[in-house]
């Protein structure tokens, strides 16, 4: 095989090859936007319903810890809260770990 051999072996593959430039941008586009609209944009919106539910917090809401621990807002510091899960009995948890929250004016469903 010669070089002009393989030139022209390389230059009919690229003329039968597949679609083109164009047809590509367009079908990593679409992918790309696929992605966008049915994974960031909703994990976006948890991000901040959660933060607002964190930055909602007051004393003497209810809350349940990731962890599964219910009980009582007593206090706040900077990072951490500190629930009331009995009597004299109160435990200082991160704010990220809470994962719901009532509020104690709610009616209580029984």
């Amino acid at each position: 095989m010669t070089l002009t051999t393989i030139i022209l072996m390389a230059q009919q593959a690229g003329q039968d090859g597949g679609p083109g430039l164009v047809a590509n941008l367009i079908l990593f586009g679409s992918i790309i936007a696929i992605f966008y609209f049915m994974i960031i944009r909703p994990q976006q919106k948890r991000q901040k319903d959660r933060q607002k539910m964190i930055d909602a917090m007051k004393k003497g809401d209810k809350v349940v810890t990731a962890g599964g621990v219910h009980g009582t807002i007593a206090g706040f510091d900077d990072k951490t809260v500190l629930v009331q899960i009995a009597d004299n009995v109160k435990v200082k948890v991160d704010k990220g770990s809470v994962t719901v929250l009532s509020s104690e004016t709610e009616p209580e469903k029984k």
